[in-house]
This record gives structure tokens, sequence and C-alpha cells, in this order.
């Protein structure tokens, strides 16, 4: 199996104990040296997801940070496709369904979240992914969904996000008539305004729905804004024009769309919207359920929680209605033989037997896994795919069973940094999927899962050994340091003490630094907006630096002290 740098820890580990050595001399020094994965052999978020109908074992996952991959053995073993192009964060795959062998991949992560990483636009394979073709859009950083006509492997829908820190006009949709060597841009309403969700009408290809997000996010995590500027759309002339579909629905802030294959006419959506006419902006909105019979013309609402967007419906459960975070609004798919059998991805997959009003979990711990996307192979509703934020998995009996998500060494890992045991440990966060130390190698012949561990520090922190003592382990949050005990499997909070979230000293985000001093094996640093320090192992903290940050949006020096 063919590996890059950017999925394993060795990349990093030949980095930092090798870079202060190789000053001076040659390359060629090192000419012999190869890489090795040593894990961990988990993934991490994964968004991008597609089947091939008539090849029912043939599925393909693309990865936030670990490119395209493909199964034939419904997802026992996994081979990567991406390892040779400029970026391996994926946000959408569609396998053309005349032409399999035929597959657009959007790159970028797909979804707009405090932590993310961006693409350069769209690619092409012809010969089931062997080769790449880049085919443009480079400006687009985040894409959202694809889609191909079921008739025309030309014919491409993409949704584009756009830049997730900034206004671009490449977002919105875009059509593909010429299999992707032009794109034009087919709705967009302005340069804040994305391009969430794209959908052809199963039965007549010229009917296509989207979905537009206004967003964008801040430098600090929970400061992003939304608004009410973007909605559900429909054009029945192949997408050269558009109108609102409103009939029923709220202000929607973000949409996730699906439709029956059965019955093309039956619609559903999960919004996120607050009520028509109020003026005050929201970042993420009350999430509903809402479904159309008649092609998007009229909706009801299906599974609405009381609030501010109407009156509950009977019988309503929220768990499938509930964000994991972030833009990860849920997606909702429906069986593709009865349009009242919808499933729901969320932090538990779940699934309801009446259109939405009952549910019940198929997968997942309420508070666990966080679900992605769902795939249903048309051809036989037994065979569900699903990615989440520790892999992707395959079920070919309707749920009952599923493969493992232990064979994608794609894991999203934040900073690496080395122990002092022997052999030694490499340490990290791992996104979405907590931290972990990996052992450099192995006493049983091959490094396997059981020579990683989580050290129980936040999946985006850094990890930071004791340089005295590597069985307790340091890590980062977005609030405090935490300290992992090895030989107790304990956790505790040490500090420091930064005041309320938000507040002067407690500005930061998911990836603070943590760090020992190279030259003092007890001094330990730790950023916020500010930099902090120890001396005695998070028993007390000491504030050195002033606010490095800016207080207000207004460009200006900070006026802050030291003390």
């Amino acid at each position: 199996m063919r590996t890059t740098s950017i999925r394993f820890f060795l990349a990093f580990a030949f980095l930092n104990v090798s870079a202060s050595s190789a000053v001076g001399q040659s390359l060629d020094t090192y000419g012999d040296m190869h890489w090795r994965s040593i894990g961990p052999t988990r993934s991490s978020r994964t968004r991008a997801l597609d089947g091939v109908a008539d090849q029912p074992n043939v599925f393909y996952a693309g990865f936030d940070n670990g490119g395209v991959w493909r199964t034939t053995d419904y997802g026992s073993t996994w081979h990567p496709l991406f390892d040779r192009e400029p970026t391996s964060s994926i946000g959408a795959i569609a396998v053309a369904p005349s032409d399999p062998n035929i597959i657009y991949v959007g790159s970028g992560a797909g979804i707009i979240r405090p932590d993310l990483s961006t693409g350069d636009g769209m690619y092409k394979s012809t010969d089931a992914g062997a080769t790449w073709t880049h085919l443009g859009l480079r400006e687009s950083q985040m894409i959202a969904d694809v889609v191909v006509d079921p008739a025309n492997p030309d014919r491409v829908f993409v949704a584009v996000l756009g830049h997730p820190y900034g206004p671009n006009a490449e977002r919105g949709i875009f059509r593909s008539t010429d299999g992707g060597q032009t794109f034009e841009k087919v709705l967009y309403r302005d340069e804040y305004t994305s391009g969430n969700d794209v959908l052809l009408d199963p039965s007549d290809p010229s009917i296509v729905y989207a979905a537009l997000w206004q967003q964008q996010q801040s430098f600090r995590e929970s400061y992003e804004f939304g608004g009410t500027d973007g909605g559900i759309f429909k054009s029945t002339d192949g997408g050269t024009t558009w109108r609102p579909l409103t009939d029923g629905l709220p202000a929607v802030i973000e949409a996730n769309l699906a439709a029956a294959p059965g019955n093309p006419r039956v619609l559903y959506a999960m919004v996120a919207g607050t009520p028509r006419g109020e003026e005050a902006r929201s970042t993420t909105g009350v999430v509903g359920l809402y479904k159309s019979t008649d092609a998007g013309e009229h909706w009801t609402a299906v599974n609405v929680p009381e609030g501010p967007v109407g009156a509950a419906t009977p019988h309503v459960d929220t768990r499938p209605l509930a964000r994991i975070g972030g833009g990860d609004l849920p997606t909702v798919t429906v069986d593709p033989t009865d349009e009242n059998v919808i499933y729901s991805a969320t932090i538990v997959m779940w699934r309801s037997q009446d259109g939405g009003v009952h549910w019940s979990a198929v997968r997942g711990a309420y508070g666990g896994d966080d679900y992605q996307k769902i795939w249903i192979n048309p051809n036989n509703p037994n065979i569900i795919f699903t990615v989440s934020d520790q892999g992707a998995v395959i079920s070919a009996n309707r749920g009952e069973s599923w493969s493992n998500w232990y064979t994608q060494p794609t894991a999203a890992m934040f900073h690496v940094t080395a122990d002092n045991d022997f052999p030694y440990r490499l340490c990290a966060g791992q996104q979405d999927a907590g931290s972990a130390c990996v052992q450099s190698r192995s006493m049983d012949g091959m490094i396997t899962f059981h020579d990683w561990h989580p050290v129980n520090i936040q999946e985006y922190g850094i990890a930071a050994p004791d340089p005295r003592d590597p069985d307790m382990v340091y890590g980062s949050s977005r609030s405090d340091v935490t300290l992992y005990n090895r030989r107790t499997g304990q956790t505790t909070r040490v500090g420091p003490d930064m005041g309320p979230r938000g507040g002067p000293y407690n500005r930061n985000v998911r990836t603070m630094q943590l760090l020992w001093s190279p030259v003092d094996p007890d001094l330990l640093f730790y950023t916020s907006n500010v930099v902090w320090k120890t001396h005695d192992r998070g028993h007390s903290w000491t504030r050195i630096s002033p606010d490095l940050s800016r207080s207000t949006w207004d460009a200006g020096p900070t006026t802050a002290t030291s003390r």
C-alpha cells in the first residue's frame, strides 16, 4: 500500500527528530531512508462517498485529509487512489451512473467548520481512479457536492462552498456540459453565499434542486456568521434559470436535500431556519425536517421541535435533527424502494419508516460517531454505505452488521511529538477521534492497532509528553491543559485559569500550542491569545505575554500589558 506523508506520523517524526542534525548535510545522507506507516490504523472525518449500483462490492470514500480510496470487497480492504495529486482534502465524489469508469471528485473538506482543510478544485478520472485530471474551479477551496446526469456523464453539477474565511466569487452552483472542460456558474447570490447541495430529479435530469447557504467562518471558533440570503431553489430547464422554493418553509439558513428514487415528487429537506420576516441573523437556526409531495411546490413540517420556527409535530423525536457541530447539519437519504423509509446522518445514524415521524438508531451511540452522509444501492436497499468522523463502513444486510473502520489509515493528526521512552512513542491529537500515542516499533513483528492508545487530550489538541516521565502526557484544549497518567488511566485538568470563554485571556481555537522548553525540561508553555508558562507541571501558571490578538474587529495596535 502506498502512503503519503500527510497521513502518517513518520513524516512529522522524521522532520522533528532529524531536522537539527540535517543542517549542512547533503540530502544524499538520507537517500536510503524509506517511509513506513506506523498508524494509527483508523480514519478521521469522512464526508465524501459514492457506490456503483451494478458493482455492489465497489465503493469510494473521500477523506477530509486522506485523499480518495476504493474498496472492492465491501470494505474489508481499502486502497488509495489519490496519492499523486497535490491535495488530499476531499469533499465530494460522484461516479457516473452510465459509466463507472468516470469519477468526479470535488476537493476541500466539503463542510464549513472551525477546523478544515481546503482543496484546489475539481478532478476527473476516466479509468476508475487509476489516473486523474484537474478540471478547474481552483479557487473554490471547498466543494460540498457533485452530481452527474444518469444518462450523460459529461453533464455535471457542482455545489461550491468557496473560501471559508473570506469572500470570493467562485461559489454557488456550477454546471458543466462538456465533462468538466468548462464550468458555468448557474446559481449565485453573492460572495458570502455558498452552494451547499445540488440534486437531480431521479426521473428527469432537466429538473434540478439546489441549496445555498450564507455563511462565513471567523478566526475565533463560535464567532462565525450566517444569514438567510440563501435558501432552496429549483430549475426546470436544466439549471439555466432558477426560482426559490418557500411555501411551507422557514427562512432557510442551511439545507440538505433528498428525493425519493421511487417517487421523485417526494422530496425531503433537513433545514436550519428562522421565522420569515425576522431580521436577526443566526449561524445555525432551529433544525427541522420538511417534506414535499409535489416536487417542492409546497412543504410540510414533518419533524420540527417546539421553538421559533413552528409548532411541534406529533411524536417529535429531535435526536435525528441534532447537529454534530458547526456546519454539520444532518443529511437525509431516502430508501430507493420506499419513499417513507428515510435515514438521517447525524451523531447517530437513524432510520424512520413512516416518513420522519418516528425514528430508531441503526448504528452508533448518541454522542459518539458523528455520521456525515449515507448512500444506498439503488438496486438493493439492503446495501448501505455510510461515512462518519470515524471513517467509512458498509452493510450488506440493512444495517444488521458492518465492516470496520480500522482498515483506513487516513487519520488527520494535529502536530506530532516524540517522548523519551524506549522504544519511543509519537503522540498527537487526532481530528474527531481523540488523541493517540503510537509505538515506533512493535514487539509482535508489525505495528497494529494494539500499539496505539488514546491519551485523553481533546481530539484537536497537542500532546506534550513529560520529558522526564513519558507516562505523563500533557494535552492542550480550547480552554486549559490536561494531564493524562498512563499508569493509572486518569486525566486531570491542570489549568491555567484563563477566565470565561471569550474573555481577555481566553480567546482561542482548538489547536492551541503546548510545548516543553528544549533547554529546561521543567518548563512548559501554553498559549491562548496570550502565552502562559509553568515550572511545576501545572500546579501554578504565569502569564508572560500581552494579548497577542485584537479584542475588537477594528484594526490597530493592542493595548494589553503583560504582567
